[in-house]
């Protein structure tokens, strides 16, 4: 499964951390980072629908 990218004890993208948590059975930990996950997600939708009313376009 591709799901981001990964540099061996470096990095580690939000998408593959949820994957691997999942894979090892952490699933209460894999819940929380989906939630950060959309909670970025909307974060990120709210300020750029607020930056765009705010400079006139609809």
């Amino acid at each position: 499964m591709a799901v981001g990218g990964n540099l061996k004890d470096h990095t580690r993208v939000l998408t593959t951390a949820i994957v691997t948590e999942t894979s090892r059975g952490e699933n209460g930990n894999a819940m929380a980072l989906g939630i950060i996950l959309l909670a970025l997600a909307f974060a990120v939708n709210l300020v750029l629908t607020f930056a765009q009313q705010r400079s006139g376009h609809s």
